[in-house]
């Protein structure tokens, strides 16, 4: 029978799955996208010329599949600054479509391999994320601090939190109580808004499943000894592909052969309503740009849109138990302030990629060096474009500043912190992304599950992505879930469990299996 599938969604989940759909027999596909430019939170945003990724994207995968794919869409181009040993670290396939070196302005689309360098900066002092051994550490810490620590990490590991309640229990049980409270408590808990113990422990299962003081100290003792090897946890990774021109490169280029091959992408169409009769998913009330409404007939639907959103477009088909609990799933909201600098009002060079911020008495949580990340990102070589990145609700008086207060506000915090010797910039733009990260905290949020069993109960309809999934996907977590959507389409196999495995699995998460 022929399939009809309407994709809600044109960010990495919904492009993912549609490439994957689109071009066998008997399917067509239609995807639904709200804003005016494909990619979700991983578009580019260009302001005058310079460039945003919005939350930073280092493209990297533990999963062959997800790598070949993009290079399958976008070359990888190799010029010579940068060591290529993606493939000695295991993560890469034979095959990939690497490069010579290429002079500039050579191809539009291709990616570059990139350093990764991640900091901390505390007390005005830059420490190394993840751990490294060397003498910057222990100096910025000193011997006194370091040795507590080490003490209190001893300590965690002798007398483990059993069972781990919260995200706090997570964090001192692989880091150690003075570790936790002098990194990780403050900086997480202006993330997300609330205390670390009001947090499930399931985000750092998630997020930071297999990462330890063990680990960051072996792999930083591999590195000094010069041993390669795979990278069996993500957030030690050396190197990291990116589209030269930002994120929202790869989206835009996997739109344009979607829709070569045929498919049909509306953007600035809305999906305001799905009418669920005799349990399956029978259309998409679908609102277009002037306002005007009309359905689209399916048989099957893949939502990436929030949950939240997904059961109030759809509420007629539910009881309120379960509309209330997605009425009340919380989630985090974003704003970046990029700000533009000449080289020179730095007082020093900075060579990361993001500095996640541990200061006292500013609001912003990280900031991004985008010409890290890739030096097309920036309209002038002699200038730094930044992007500070602050964590709020939308009901917050944060969210609701006008444009003008936040740049002052982020230039202020800039010269305050040190990082730049200016007071003013020379360009300024502010960016607002609602709904960036799904909460792990909330009475809603702890009955999830009742939620998730009734929607996974309508077995034409496929929840993918992170804000599909209320889960903190990574990229190419969320295409893996399209991947498995979209098999199961085209077989007729339905697993829903198989879609909430991924992300959780060490096969598909952080640390491979032996």
């Amino acid at each position: 029978m022929s399939k009809h599938v309407v994709i809600i969604g044109a960010g990495p989940a919904g492009l993912t799955a549609a490439l994957e759909l689109i071009g066998q027999p008997d399917v067509t596909v239609t995807v639904l996208e709200a804003d005016d430019c494909v990619g979700g939170i991983s578009r580019t945003v260009n302001h005058n010329g310079n460039r945003i990724d919005i939350g930073g994207h280092r493209f990297f995968s533990k999963s062959d599949w997800v790598m070949q794919w993009w290079a399958n869409l976008m070359p990888i181009e190799h010029t010579g600054d940068v060591p290529l040993n993606l493939r000695y670290q295991g993560q890469a396939r034979e095959g990939l479509p690497v490069g010579a070196a290429v002079a500039e302005g050579g191809d539009p689309t291709a990616m570059l391999v990139r350093n990764r360098l991640s900091r901390i900066y505390f007390n005005r002092r830059f420490f190394s994320y993840p751990l490294k051994l060397n003498a910057d550490s222990f100096r910025n810490l000193g011997l006194g601090k370091s040795a507590l620590f080490g003490f209190s990490y001893v300590r965690a590991q002798v007398s483990r939190i059993e069972p781990e309640a919260s995200l706090e229990d997570f964090l001192i049980n692989r880091f150690g109580q003075r570790l936790y409270r002098q990194f990780f408590k403050e900086y997480t808990e202006k993330v997300w808004g609330v205390p670390c113990n009001q947090i499930s422990a399931e985000w750092g299962a998630q997020r930071i499943k297999s990462l330890s003081i063990t680990k960051a100290v072996f792999h930083a003792m591999r590195g000094m000894l010069g041993l390669n090897g795979k990278v069996a946890q993500t957030s030690l990774i050396e190197n990291f592909l990116y589209p030269k021109h930002g994120p929202g490169e790869m989206w835009e280029t996997a739109a344009q052969l979607f829709q070569a091959r045929g498919g049909t992408l509306l953007m600035k169409h809305k999906a305001v309503g799905l009418a669920i009769e005799d349990g399956q998913v029978r259309s998409v009330t679908v609102q277009g740009p002037s306002g005007e409404a009309f359905k689209l007939d399916c048989t099957h639907a893949v939502s990436t849109m929030p949950v939240r959103d997904l059961v109030a477009a759809s509420r007629q088909s539910w009881g309120e138990d379960i509309a209330a609990i997605a009425d009340n799933l919380q989630y985090r909201d974003f704003i970046t302030v990029g700000l533009l600098y000449h080289a020179k009002e730095l007082p020093r060079a900075l060579g990361d990629n993001w500095i996640y911020i541990q200061e006292p008495g500013v609001n912003v949580g990280r900031v991004q060096v985008f010409n890290n990340w890739s030096p097309y990102m920036v309209k002038d070589a002699s200038m730094v474009w930044m992007g500070l990145e602050f964590f709020c609700r939308e009901t917050d008086d944060l969210w609701k500043m006008p444009d003008a207060e936040l740049q002052q506000l982020a230039q202020r915090e800039m010269l305050q912190i040190g990082l730049v010797s200016a007071a003013t910039a020379q360009d300024a733009v502010v960016i607002r992304v609602p709904k960036a990260y799904p909460g792990y905290f909330g009475d809603a949020y702890a009955r999830f599950d009742e939620l998730r069993t009734a929607l996974d109960a309508v077995p034409n309809l496929f929840l993918v992505g992170r804000n599909g999934m209320h889960r903190y996907n990574n990229q190419d977590h969320s295409m893996l879930t399209a991947k498995e959507a979209a098999d199961q389409i085209l077989s007729g196999v339905v697993d829903k469990s198989r879609l909430w495995s991924i992300n959780v699995d060490d096969e598909y998460h952080e640390e491979a299996k032996a």
